[in-house]
């Protein structure tokens, strides 16, 4: 299993250099992309527009195949999505979109750390 870890906004950038690592056989290998956020309650209102305008975004994407989101139920605040996409390639085209970075910048600042991601394949 190939996983890659995103720490900051910047670091998207890094995704560039895995690109082909994703091929096999001149196929594209579907992605899935942990989203992991620590959500305090009191900044929950204020962060649920932003994280709909990222999906809404992302839903339109090329490449986009579906996404999930649950909240943990033992650790309240603690927030996971699972984004499908059918290729590196389009998540990296997603990762380093200049809307979606500046939605993402406003969503760090509100959360007082930066979201993390973990990209993950069945090969």
């Amino acid at each position: 299993m190939l996983i890659y870890r995103l720490q900051t906004a910047e670091s998207h950038r890094h995704v560039e250099s895995g690109k082909n690592l994703l091929k096999k056989k001149g196929r594209h290998m579907a992605v899935k992309i942990i989203i992991k956020r620590r959500v305090p309650e009191s900044i929950a209102p204020k962060l649920r527009p932003l994280l709909i305008k990222l999906r809404n975004l992302a839903m339109n994407q090329p490449g986009y195949i579906t996404g999930e989101t649950l909240k943990r139920i033992d650790r309240p605040g603690q927030n996971l999505v699972i984004s499908t996409w059918n290729s590196m390639e389009a998540w990296r085209q997603w990762a380093v979109n200049s809307e979606r970075e500046s939605v993402q910048a406003q969503i760090d600042a509100l959360l007082g750390q930066p979201t993390e991601y973990e990209i993950y394949s069945s090969e």
